[in-house]
């Protein structure tokens, strides 16, 4: 895995070069601007209408876990003209396969009322598998705002303002070495660096730390994943022990056991019981639902964790799915 910004969700991880990089209300003071839109929750994962050069609206994914700006579909690209300006390189975790995707510029991206100029998008494919979808916003692109996901009542925010601490009940510290947020949960009693993914499915393990975990019973074969340079399972069970992220627990929670993953992921469905919100300047992400003790039961639906080739033409392409 390139040390860069990685991209996809539940699927596999991808990383971008260099060159892509470059709740509101009591917290954020009477002057504050606020914007929010509708959030469309499909499979649990995130996704806004989003107007692009003056066009559209069209459906984009937000994806917490791509450090990027954007990703359009060569459909989108193609359709609206956008300029390719260079290329990004894409990888698999693993760090062995890899290929380039052209990059291009977005002059004017509106969401939810902001307008975000100079946009820097990858043109690649993306899973249909969660209705049409013509593009995928990334985490660096609201690094002036804080970015509030809203998945209760399915909206999303985008404010001015900051969060303050709290003494870690529902703001959390988060670092971001790779342009992706990471958060430090307490695993079976271990503090365990955790990937904070809305592009994401469900509570992901890597192989080492689930080696040193026990479960209610064995963990057993839940899906599939391929990348570019390896084929491997996923496997699946329930802790024995609790999962906390700051004052919420999680009781002997459904987790996955991907061999991929690199660090933990807390993908969209535990999101689910969450507004969260992502304070990219200070470095803090806010955690607030009804219930303190959350049950986090199996995957909704299985992780679609196959990158395959189109059918036309066949190539080795990555789809990125999230």
């Amino acid at each position: 895995m390139t040390r860069g910004d990685s991209i996809s969700g539940s699927a596999v991880r991808l990383g971008l070069a260099a060159a892509l990089t470059a709740g509101a209300g009591a917290l954020l003071g009477a002057d504050t601007a606020v914007h929010s839109a509708p959030l469309d929750i499909t499979h649990d994962k995130p996704f806004v209408m989003a107007k692009v050069n003056g066009k559209g609206p069209f459906r984009f994914v937000i994806d917490t876990g791509t450090g990027g700006e954007a990703f359009v579909t060569q459909e989108l690209a193609a359709q609206l003209g956008l300029p390719v300006t260079g290329q990004a390189r894409l990888s698999d975790p693993s760090g062995q396969g890899g290929q380039r995707a052209p990059m291009v510029s977005i002059q004017s991206l509106q969401v939810a009322g902001v307008e975000f100029t100079g946009v820097k998008a990858v043109v690649h494919s993306l899973s249909d598998e969660d209705g049409e979808c013509q593009g995928l916003l990334g985490f660096l692109l609201f690094r002036d705002y804080l970015l509030t996901l809203d998945f209760p009542n399915r909206r999303l925010t985008l404010a001015t303002g900051a969060l303050e601490p709290d003494g870690g009940r529902s703001v959390l510290p988060f670092h971001m070495p790779n342009g992706t947020p990471i958060v430090a949960m307490r695993i079976a009693g271990m503090e365990v660096e955790t990937q904070v993914d809305s592009g994401g499915s469900g509570l992901s393990l890597p192989d080492q730390l689930a080696a040193r975990l026990k479960f209610a019973a064995e963990p057993s074969e839940f899906s599939h994943g391929e990348s570019l340079s390896t084929r491997f399972e996923i496997k699946a069970a329930t802790l024995a022990g609790d999962v906390r992220l700051g004052s919420y627990t999680f009781s002997r929670p459904f987790v996955e056991i991907n061999p991929a993953f690199l660090l933990a992921n807390f993908g969209s469905s535990p999101m689910q019981n969450f507004a969260v919100t992502f304070d990219q300047k200070d470095g803090l992400i806010r955690f607030e639902a009804r219930q303190k003790s959350i049950r986090l039961a199996a995957t909704p639906t299985p992780m679609r964790l196959e990158t395959q080739p189109p059918p036309k033409p066949p190539d080795i392409s990555l789809v990125p799915v999230g």
